[in-house]
């Protein structure tokens, strides 16, 4: 018995800690059963070569965690295996109303023993960083949105830092990165090809406006793959458009379609809202508005947003798939336009 309880003395982990994780994988493994006895504290202290606090010290903890118990005459035996739970690290740039949608969808989808960490790079690399190297040897699996300035230094970075992680522990979502070779998980969306279909889902009612008009805020990190897909839509289908970096009454016109790119309630919607109140525009009439990315409340303003969106609760549920499975495989996600009132 003592043959199979090993310690490596070269190890930075404690070697209490080490006598914890083996005996308790010893049992996970069914190499110790139920009713299985032990070796005493002499015993393994004097096979190992370390002090018998030591050897006292796990078996208490392993004791306190209800896997082992002790007798009067007969010393320390299995009494359980314990259920370890799945841990999950999960690194987001941000939390919006979307990545919220995506996340209730991961977690509902998961089974009950599952435990999710989540961190915020804010698509800082140092950050993201710091998180992967403080907790590579601590998670089961790693789901990341590797949203990063697209440079290619700081790509290239990004990159170093995900090959850190075994192929076995890491899922990408949002954002398929070509360069990074391996049998990962990836859920994505190809914003470039996405928002060209997702606007021919509505060629019909675009057909009826007389042109296009998008306001790409600043802060997108693929604004321009996504304006290149709008390029692209708009001259396949001999449609009139417009780039804009910032609302203006003037442009504000009656028979236009707007979209808002980068915006969940924020002041550019907000503000094309108002100004085409202030000239008795009808929206979804007179001028129509479509969102970037579904959330809730577009159900609920102007009677409905019509949004073009990939479907987060989709990548979601895939995601908690590969980890329940644990088969990963690259998905690019369903991309959706939902047409409601605004368009």
């Amino acid at each position: 018995m003592s043959s199979q309880i090993t310690i490596d003395t070269n190890s930075q982990t404690p070697v209490y800690k080490q006598l914890i994780n083996n005996i308790q994988a010893l049992v996970n493994s069914d190499i110790l059963q139920k009713g299985d006895v032990l070796p005493s504290l002499n015993e393994l202290s004097h096979h190992l070569g370390i002090s018998k606090e030591t050897v006292k010290k796990s078996y208490v903890h392993l004791r306190n965690k209800g896997i082992i118990e002790s007798a009067h005459g007969k010393g320390f035996y299995i009494v359980d295996k314990i259920k370890e739970k799945i841990s999950i690290l999960l690194i987001f740039d941000k939390i919006s109303s979307h990545k919220q949608v995506l996340l209730n969808s991961f977690t509902t989808n998961l089974n009950d023993n599952t435990e999710i960490t989540i961190r915020l790079h804010n698509q800082d690399i140092s950050l993201f960083e710091k998180f992967v190297e403080e907790n590579i040897d601590r998670f089961d699996f790693f789901v990341i949105t590797p949203h990063f300035p697209l440079d290619d230094i700081s790509q290239k970075r990004v990159i170093k830092i995900l090959k850190k992680i075994p192929n076995r522990k890491l899922i990408l979502l949002d954002r398929k990165i070509e360069a990074l070779r391996g049998n990962y998980g990836v859920i994505y969306q190809d914003f470039e090809i996405d928002v060209y279909k997702g606007l021919s889902l509505g060629i019909d009612t675009m057909k009826k406006f007389d042109k296009l008009k998008v306001f790409s805020m600043p802060g997108s990190l693929y604004a321009r793959l996504i304006e290149k897909g709008i390029s692209r839509f708009c001259s396949e289908n001999k449609l009139p458009y417009e780039i804009l970096h910032d609302i203006d009454i003037n442009t504000i016109q009656k028979n236009e379609v707007y979209l808002v790119i980068n915006s969940q309630l924020d002041s550019e919607l907000i503000e094309l809202i108002r100004t085409a109140k202030t000239k008795d525009l009808k929206i979804g009439s007179d001028i129509g508005i479509i969102s970037y990315n579904e959330s809730p409340i577009n159900e609920i303003i102007l009677d409905g947003l019509t949004v073009i969106s990939t479907d987060f609760t989709e990548m979601g549920r895939l995601a908690a798939k590969m980890i329940t499975t644990k088969s990963f495989e690259k998905v690019r996600c369903n991309f959706l336009m939902i047409r409601r009132s605004s368009f």
